[in-house]
């Protein structure tokens, strides 16, 4: 994620602002540029502090869930990260209402992402190619399930509790489960299918690095929590549900690069730099590229490892579990690389 920067003072933006909180000046962020423009609050209407251009919010302002601006000539009432929503919860109950909230933060920061990568966001409600978010509180039906089916992302409400999350993630033995996670991954399932499954040069190649994903998925999930990952699980996989199955070895190795992708961005901006006072060469890195327009994917994997050190070693410091608790090894490092390279053809 980039620095945003109050257009009136200068003052620093969170990415989730609506308002400078040095000036009070009104914020929003336009998708087509990635910039956080600024508004007098106290004017009736949105002209930005810098471009003196009328703007409207995306309708989804009026719950406090989205911050995105349109031009005010623009017909749509959504933004592009509001117009992916099929379903939302019942916003009359209350602890459905702040659930949904965290899930908006979480896939707006996603939607960013995809878009800077370049990748193409049709809405499922508009072409049945597209790609739609259904979040749904559970109720009776036990039979809806967080995951992914022909473009529909459905995310049960309650990944949303912060204490039922970490239940589940220590039930399941997991270092890491949050909301972006759980997004950057399902979002990798729709994105195998139109970016591997239907070029055939890439599927060959893909075959080769993650396996034949035309064995039984049902078997091998079967299979897999029956027995669990093999020993030697962390010398070519991400984590232990990679092992289960190539569809989800390449959600999860794609979860992963958008971690990665990102923390280097945003490290970029920040113009971080890792020098210890130790005479270890693989401990240091000075972030000096934006990761989405670099071609040597080794080059940042050589950036991310120190600076996840760092950040790690700073939340031990504070009592805080690590930010990112996972060995990047060379197996894994390969399956990035591939999915870097078809990504750098979109950009």
């Amino acid at each position: 994620m980039k620095v945003f920067q109050c257009g009136n003072c200068n003052h620093p933006l969170y990415f989730e602002n609506n308002v400078c909180e040095n000036c009070g000046h009104s914020c929003g962020y336009r998708e087509n540029d990635r910039k956080m423009l600024t508004f007098d609050s106290s004017s009736s209407v949105m002209i930005s502090d810098r471009e003196k251009i009328e703007y409207k919010y995306c309708k989804n302002k009026a719950h406090g869930v989205c911050n995105w601006v349109l031009e005010k000539t623009s017909k749509k009432e959504y933004c592009p990260a509001c117009q992916l929503n099929r379903t939302i919860p019942n916003l009359s109950d209350k602890e459905n209402f702040l659930k949904w909230k965290n899930l908006e933060v979480a896939k707006h920061r996603l939607i960013y992402q995809l878009l800077k990568i370049g990748l193409d966001l049709p809405s499922k409600m508009s072409s049945d190619e597209g790609l739609c978010f259904d979040f749904i509180a559970k109720g009776g039906n036990p039979n809806i399930m967080t995951g992914h089916a022909n473009g529909v992302i459905t995310i049960l409400l309650r990944e949303a509790d912060s204490v039922l999350r970490e239940q589940i993630r220590k039930q399941l033995q997991e270092p890491y489960r949050t909301l972006i996670g759980h997004l950057r991954h399902e979002v990798g399932h729709y994105f195998w299918e139109r970016l591997v499954l239907r070029k055939k040069n890439v599927l060959a190649e893909f075959r080769e690095i993650f396996g034949d994903e035309r064995v039984s998925y049902t078997e091998a999930l079967r299979s897999y929590y029956a027995k669990g990952a093999p020993q030697d699980w962390s010398d070519s996989y991400i984590s232990k549900y990679a092992t289960s199955h190539p569809w989800e070895d390449w959600a999860e190795t794609w979860a992963h690069y958008l971690h990665i992708m990102d923390m280097v961005e945003t490290a970029h901006f920040f113009r971080l730099k890792v020098n210890p006072n130790k005479n270890t060469k693989n401990l240091k890195t000075r972030v000096s590229f934006d990761p989405y327009i670099k071609e040597d994917f080794q080059a940042i994997v050589n950036t991310c490892v120190p600076l996840s050190f760092a950040v790690n070693s700073i939340n031990r410091a504070m009592g805080i579990p690590d930010v990112y608790p996972f060995v990047i090894n060379m197996g894994v490092v390969k399956k990035m690389k591939f999915i870097h390279n078809i990504l750098l053809s979109k950009r």
